[in-house]
């Protein structure tokens, strides 16, 4: 039997600021693709050659459409029969090389459409961010910059662009910037909490205008009953004037 190792001994990030940001990008990829049928790993051990295991690699961040999600302990692309499509390395001193040579060459080889490269301290990589894409000729070629300096993962449908230093992602139909389960979560609340308050000032204002009826009604009754009160001293005084 054929053993394909889980570990391959490295550790998962270089540095606190390379690990919050692996787990940042899984949490948001996570929450944008909620609900869909798209598997998404963080440095799980691919394996793409059957009764090979020698031949593998630990992307930061993949994600394959059409996938079935789910927890694995390593993927294996023959038995899944699909690579991902999109793959994010969140680059350091000691994988720079690894990333844009030897990771690339794999990728390319196996055939992942989209390979993106994110360098948190800008030190490594310059620019601290460039993507590349599958051509016809099986080739990943570099992306060339939107206007707005953004990189488009069309496999994704996400804009990948530098705030500073900050990577942000994008849904490229919306423009919204995709927030972690926490965030959203919180946002949800905030929305809810703005629209319970402008639900109890709608109904404030509701009743404000009922009592502001009320005593619009109450005015005119007083009005009528002084007109009616008005009317009878008359004829009292008519009435007083002929039996005089």
């Amino acid at each position: 039997d054929v053993i394909y190792p889980e570990t391959d001994g490295e550790p998962m990030a270089e540095t606190d600021v390379h690990y919050a940001w692996m787990v940042r990008i899984r949490d948001q990829l996570d929450n944008h693709f909620r609900g869909q049928r798209v598997y998404i790993a963080t440095n799980l051990l691919l394996y793409y050659v059957p009764g090979q295991p020698r031949f593998s690699v630990a992307p930061d961040e993949f994600v394959v459409l059409d996938c079935q999600p789910g927890m694995r302990r390593v993927f294996k692309t023959w038995e899944e029969q699909r690579v991902p499509d999109f793959v994010l390395e969140v680059t350091s001193l000691s994988t720079q090389r690894k990333d844009e040579v030897e990771k690339r060459a794999i990728y390319e080889q196996i055939g992942v459409r989209e390979y993106f490269l994110y360098d948190p301290t800008a030190d490594y990589l310059q620019p601290a961010l460039c993507g590349f894409r599958l051509d016809r000729a099986q080739r990943l070629e570099p992306l060339a910059p939107q206007p707005d300096g953004s990189l488009l993962a069309e496999t994704l449908q996400l804009t990948l662009a530098l705030a500073g230093d900050d990577l942000v992602l994008r849904d490229a139909r919306t423009g919204r910037i995709l927030p972690t389960r926490a965030e959203a979560e919180a946002a949800g609340k905030k929305a809810e909490a703005l629209a319970k308050r402008a639900a109890l000032r709608q109904v404030e204002a509701e009743a404000a205008a009922k009592q502001a009826a009320l005593r619009q009604v109450q005015a005119e009754a007083a009005a009528k009953e002084a007109e009616a009160l008005a009317k009878r001293v008359a004829l009292r005084q008519v009435e007083a004037e002929v039996a005089a």
